[in-house]
């Protein structure tokens, strides 16, 4: 089997190209990446074939796509922070770079498409846990563009036979996640200051609460869907249903690394949900064999890689 990870040099595809050079099913995996957000550094020592470029660049994608079975699709602009600095860019990037892949897999025969949405789709509705049947209330243009990829997915699949999985991912963390920068996710944000020796920026009350999901565990649900094609046209949550607010994660992390840490509130940020934690019925009646990495594992393997950088 031959795959294409888009966006397979950022820190979820890199994990995920891993996880499917693993299984001897797998034959070949090519990634493409503009390396905008990603690193090419992040798939050292792995036999990739690596297409640089942008999702927008039709012949690159035919080029990647040609002769492969399946690809996951995980390039995008990510980010709430930035999609409200700079909405066209997520437009361009998420929306329609997520119809240009649809596009080249149906020229290239009809590929499997899994791809990622994101659990910012809820946005406004407070109702806990997220269904995958509520009623979605984007709070931002990256939540917007992210609903727009899971619908394009959906309407491939209705149109032209496309089989597709939408995947609905919830504050995914794990080695390999950036920090450092202005849009950095909070796990790599904390540990990043945290091992720096510099208070916590903690955005409200840290009262907010995320279901925090284990790069691991996301890699090995994306394989099982490549290598069993499981096809599900409506969105999959993809998280567990654990609830942990970021006051709690500093405290997980303090744990940790073995010392108390300290905090710096600031301003909420304009677009960010309040509560997220994720229904896991229907991701666990389609990979009822995936057994998620818990929250302090995670936190471990994560803070032994800042560590070990």
């Amino acid at each position: 089997m031959r795959v294409v990870v888009t966006g397979g040099a950022g820190f979820i595809g890199a994990n995920l190209a891993r996880a499917l050079l693993a299984r001897p099913e797998v034959e070949q995996v090519r990634v493409v990446d503009d390396l905008s957000t990603g690193d090419k550094a992040n798939l050292d020592g792995l036999g990739v074939v690596f297409h640089q470029g942008t999702i927008l660049d039709r012949a690159l994608l035919d080029e990647a796509f040609a002769g492969a079975d399946a690809v996951v699709h995980l390039a995008a602009l990510p980010s709430v922070p930035r999609s409200v600095a700079d909405p066209l860019a997520s437009h361009h990037a998420n929306a329609t770079g997520t119809l240009e892949v649809l596009e080249a897999a149906r020229r290239a025969g009809g590929l499997y498409v899994a791809a990622a949405s994101s659990s910012s789709v809820y946005g406004a509705n407070r109702e806990l846990p997220k269904r995958e049947t509520m009623r979605t209330a984007p709070m931002s243009p990256y939540a917007v563009s992210k609903l727009a990829t899971e619908s394009y997915l959906a309407a491939y699949h209705h149109c032209y036979g496309l089989g597709v999985l939408p995947l609905r991912f919830f504050n995914v963390f794990g080695p390999l996640q950036p920090a450092g920068h202005a849009y950095a996710a909070v796990v790599p944000a904390f540990l990043d200051a945290a091992l720096a020796g510099r208070p916590l920026t903690v955005h409200g009350d840290g009262g907010q609460s995320r279901d925090f999901t284990y790069v691991g565990t996301v890699a090995q649900v994306l394989t099982e869907a490549v290598l069993r094609r499981v096809v599900h046209p409506d969105p999959v949550n993809l998280a567990f249903g654990t609830r942990t607010t970021l006051m709690e994660l500093v405290g997980e992390l303090g744990a940790v690394l073995g010392r108390p840490l300290e905090t710096a509130h600031t301003e909420p940020r304009a677009g960010d949900v309040r509560d997220s934690q994720a229904d896991n019925a229907r991701l666990r009646e389609l990979f009822p064999e995936v057994v998620p990495v818990p929250l302090r594992e995670g936190l471990e393997r994560t803070a032994e890689w800042f560590s070990s950088r």
